[in-house]
């Protein structure tokens, strides 16, 4: 299996040898400011089966899970493409919109739904989930 992906200039460009392990809706505030007032699509994926060709700016910060987050995005064209927990390196969280098919990703839950505004267009098809789930994978 071989999954890609890239930002909008083509600057960075990503490929996994292997399926995701999860994908989720996220609606927490920071997630809201990095799609533009929605929630973000996020597959997540572990990283040994991960590589990444290009520069990518980091924006490290605090989640609202308390979590030490590192924010990457295209330093040319802006594009949000992954976010790493220091807590869990094995894993990387791709923002589903910049696959090249993103059809191979289908979100599995909502999560931090209690962070998401009156008007959030929240599926009932998904299971909620108020606040941050437990992580998708044990580490190595």
């Amino acid at each position: 299996m071989k999954i890609t992906g890239g930002c909008l200039c083509g600057a960075v460009r990503y490929e996994s040898s292997a399926a995701p392990v999860i994908a989720r809706v996220c609606w927490c505030r920071l997630c809201q400011y990095l799609g533009a007032g929605s929630g973000t699509v996020n597959a997540c994926f572990k990283t040994e089966s991960f590589t990444v060709r290009g520069e990518t700016t980091d924006y490290p910060g605090v989640a609202d899970s308390g979590n030490i987050m590192h924010r990457r995005f295209c330093p040319t064209c802006g594009t949000p493409l992954f976010s790493e927990a220091e807590s869990r390196p094995h894993l990387i969280f791709v923002r589903a919109g910049s696959l090249d098919d993103r059809e191979v990703v289908k979100p599995a839950m909502t999560i931090w739904t209690s962070a998401a505004p009156s008007w959030a267009c929240i599926t009932d098809d998904l299971p909620r989930v108020e606040r941050q789930p437990p992580p998708p994978a044990s580490s190595p």
